[in-house]
């Protein structure tokens, strides 16, 4: 499984192309397995073969597609503690978080699976026939959704299970019919290649055609602008960085026929910390934060990088517990030594930075470690440079000091898209409460009432996506089951034989879905 080879199709490809080697994050050192990007023919042979297996596998049925994602996940189990052990050593995520990612993931799975054999996502609309109609004669419509096509899915730097091989995206791309072409993240390559082995294991058992799954290694950026430049690729799954998705869109933009590209990029997720809230548990509002900046050592797309709070307000409660919770909390391995880098620039950023102050900055007691670090502002400095809202990707939050609701309402209007926004509150806290989830529907894909953003619950209503910048295209999710719309498009049918309708939209209904049948959900 850790030849460092890329899997087109069912077969492997040749040995040849610039190797290189997974690395502990604690460490640096290098691990077992040398890994060999992709060459360009590689790249080629993966879209000729996902183009080829869409026709069969876009009509298999939703039974079939389902036993397909089942089986996945169940190999992927089956792997048990040599997976864990080799996305631990890649990362330097503890155990409990790896096992967490990999029960996730195979959730994941299972989710799109029921979501398929159910059949009802597809959404069949009908419209029948009335020639009698005055004064012109109705046709007959019926449409449904059908799948975009083959789809790459980039790994991801911070989740190396449930946003990377099998994660999110490669899950609802093919519960929606579409073939897949992993791009590996080099960061976890040996990660990626035991779940890629358990994908292609579970095509081959099933008899699925072949290039239904593909996986390509590279240390660089050639193979993956490749693929999203070949005309046979109809999608792209992304999440990382925002320079990262950016490059992404104008590529898929510059192409002959543009495709959508669904990145998730950068959200800095503020927390609205109310006045009544922080009278009654400032205390434990302030650990609770802590809590959620440093789970992952701040690695995770939803950790909050702002946390707004009245000026006039009581918070010596919550800043204490705070700056005490921040500062216990032992540094950690980062995931890579760029992640790392990146993370020490914008720290630095924001400690030079006029109208910021560096509260402290835990040391580090290895290179490879982040500390945590707590800095503190006013609204009025945010309004007036944006860029002070940018995201820290690591465990630091900076506390921004507004003078009174009506900053805190400006604050909120000004900001970016961001996947969260929450708004922690008592019930004197009402009125402000209610503006604040007015604007913020606005400018977020996900409010909270209470809590934390960090830990995403997987089900049928969650939504991870938001505005520009936090995704390229805010109408959509990337976890949940609405996630299979991203792969998906509208087809209509008009004055159709029935016998060369979809099963879905046949008259006789064989799948046994619920269906919108002239006007009227049956």
């Amino acid at each position: 499984m850790l030849t460092g080879l890329s899997y087109l199709g069912f077969q492997r490809s040749a040995p040849g192309g610039t190797p290189f080697t997974g690395r502990a994050a604690a460490t640096g050192e290098a691990l077992p397995g040398t890994f060999h990007s992709a060459s360009p023919a590689d790249g080629e042979t993966a879209a000729r073969l996902a183009q080829d297996a869409f026709p069969a596998f876009r009509d298999l049925p939703g039974t079939a597609r389902g036993a397909f994602l089942r089986t996945i996940a169940a190999n992927i189990e089956a792997l048990g503690q040599t997976l864990t052990d080799r996305a631990m050593a890649e990362t330097g995520l503890p155990e409990p978080r790896i096992k967490g990612e990999t029960a996730r993931t195979c959730g994941q799975l299972r989710l799109f699976a029921a979501l398929v054999e159910d059949g009802s996502w597809v959404d069949a609309r009908i419209d029948r026939a009335d020639p009698a109609r005055s004064p012109l004669p109705k046709p007959d419509t019926r449409s449904q959704l059908r799948p975009l096509g083959p789809v790459v899915v980039f790994g991801a730097a911070n989740f190396p299970l449930a946003y990377s091989t099998a994660g999110g995206d490669t899950a609802s791309a093919l519960a929606a019919g579409c073939p897949v072409i992993v791009k590996a993240h080099p960061g976890h390559p040996g990660t990626a290649g035991l779940v890629a082995a358990a994908i292609v294991e579970a095509a081959r058992t099933l008899g699925l055609p072949e290039g239904t799954f593909s996986m390509l290694y590279d240390h660089g950026h050639a193979a993956g602008a490749a693929l999203v430049s070949h005309p046979a690729i109809q999608a792209v799954g992304f999440t990382g960085s925002r320079a990262g998705g950016l490059a992404l869109m104008q590529l898929a933009a510059q192409r002959p026929q543009p495709i959508p590209v669904y990145a998730e990029m950068s959200s800095v997720n503020p927390i609205f910390l109310l006045p009544g809230a922080l009278a009654e548990r400032g205390a434990a509002l302030g650990t609770s934060l802590a809590a959620s900046v440093t789970l992952g050592v701040g690695q995770f797309c939803t950790s909050p990088g702002l946390a707004i709070y009245d000026q006039g307000a009581d918070s010596t409660a919550f800043r204490a517990s705070l700056a005490a919770a921040l500062q216990a909390t032992a540094p950690a391995p980062m995931l890579n030594a760029a992640i790392r880098q990146n993370y020490q620039d914008r720290r630095a950023a924001l400690a030079t930075h006029p109208a910021v102050r560096e509260l402290f900055a835990v040391p580090t007691p290895h290179s490879a470690c982040g500390g945590a670090a707590l800095y503190e502002t006013t609204a009025a400095a945010l309004l007036a440079d944006p860029a002070l809202c940018g995201e820290v990707f690591g465990p630091s939050t900076l506390l921004v000091a507004a003078d009174g609701p009506d900053e805190m309402l400006a604050l909120a209007r000004a900001l970016e898209g961001q996947l969260t926004a929450t708004v922690l509150a008592a019930p004197s806290d009402l009125p402000t409460q209610r503006a604040l989830f007015a604007i913020l529907e606005t400018r977020v894909g996900r409010v909270l009432g209470a809590g934390f953003p960090t830990g995403l619950e997987v089900n049928q209503s969650i939504v991870h996506g938001g505005p520009f910048p936090a995704t390229s295209d805010g109408r959509s999710t990337s976890v949940g089951g609405a996630a299979i719309f991203r792969f998906t498009r509208q087809v209509c049918w008009q004055d159709t034989p029935d016998t060369l309708l979809p099963p879905a939209l046949q008259d006789a209904n064989p799948l046994g879905l619920r269906r919108t049948e002239d006007g009227k959900i049956s």
